[in-house]
C-alpha cells in the first residue's frame, strides 16, 4: 500500500495495537457486489489476518524473513522470474500481484497470531488461503509441504502463487469481452477467486473492491516492472 512502511516487533506488540490493525485491514479481498453466485474455486488471497537481515535462501530464491518484519516486494525477484518461467505466467504480472499483496506486515509470528484469532486468515507474501494453496499444490513438486510454512518460506509462498495463476490462466476462455486484459483478469481471479475471474471475462463489471484491486495493480504495475527486472 502506498505510505510509509510501518515496522511490527511480533514480541513487543500490544493487544490493543493488534485489534486496531484487525479492524483496520479486514475484508479488503471480499467483492460480494460484483460476484453473481459464489466463486467455484477459493481465491489465493484473504484479508487481515527472528534473524539477521535478509539473507539469500539455497537456490538464490526469496531472502528470509528480517529480525523487523519489513519487506519489501522487489526482495523476492529472483524467485519470481524463476517460479514464473516453471509455471509459464509472467512474472511481471507475478510481482505486481506481490505488490497488492504488501498491504500488511509479513512477520511470520504475526501472521501466526492473527491467525490464531481468525482461522479463515491467508498465509504468507501471498496471502493464500489453506484451500486454495491445498489445491495448487496437488500433483507438483512441492505437493509434500504445508501451508502452515508459507509465513517462514518466502520461496514456497511465491512458488505457489505462479502456480495457482497458471491454473487460472487455463481456465481463462479463449474469446473474452473487450476492456481487461489477460493479467487483468488473472489478478481479478487471485484476489476473487477463479468463479468470479470468469464472470468478469464474460463481460461482468468488477464491483467496487475488485476494482480498487485492479486499480492497485496498475498504479504497482511500473514499479514491478523494475523489481523484475533487477
Amino acid at each position: 500500500m502506498a505510505g510509509s512502511r510501518v515496522r511490527w516487533r511480533w514480541l513487543v506488540l500490544p493487544g490493543a495495537a493488534l485489534a486496531l490493525w484487525a479492524l483496520t485491514h479486514t475484508d479488503r479481498h471480499s467483492d460480494p457486489a460484483a460476484a453473481p453466485g459464489p466463486s467455484t474455486t477459493p481465491s489465493a488471497t484473504a484479508s487481515a489476518r527472528p534473524g539477521t537481515e535478509p539473507s539469500a535462501s539455497p537456490g538464490g530464491g526469496a531472502p528470509a524473513p528480517r529480525v523487523d518484519g519489513s519487506y519489501d516486494p522487489a526482495d523476492c525477484a529472483a524467485a519470481v522470474r524463476k517460479y514464473a518461467a516453471a509455471a509459464g505466467i509472467h512474472p511481471h504480472l507475478l510481482m505486481a500481484i506481490l505488490y497488492n499483496e504488501a498491504y500488511k506486515p509479513h512477520d511470520p509470528a504475526l501472521e501466526r497470531a492473527w491467525q490464531r484469532y481468525k482461522p479463515d486468515a491467508a498465509f504468507g507474501i501471498a496471502n493464500m488461503h489453506r484451500a486454495a494453496f491445498d489445491e495448487v499444490k496437488r500433483g507438483r513438486d512441492f505437493a509434500g509441504r504445508s501451508w502452515e510454512e508459507l509465513p517462514d518460506d518466502r520461496n514456497l509462498a511465491v512458488q505457489a502463487a505462479a502456480w495457482y495463476l497458471h491454473d487460472l490462466d487455463r481456465r481463462l476462455p479463449a474469446h473474452r469481452p473487450a476492456g481487461l486484459t489477460r493479467d487483468d483478469l488473472l489478478a481479478l481471479g487471485y484476489n476473487a477467486g477463479a468463479g468470479n475471474m470468469l464472470a468478469f471475462a464474460r463481460g461482468v463489471a468488477p464491483g467496487a473492491q475488485a476494482g480498487s484491486y485492479l486499480e492497485r495493480l496498475h498504479d504497482n504495475w511500473d514499479r514491478a516492472g523494475r523489481a523484475v527486472a533487477r
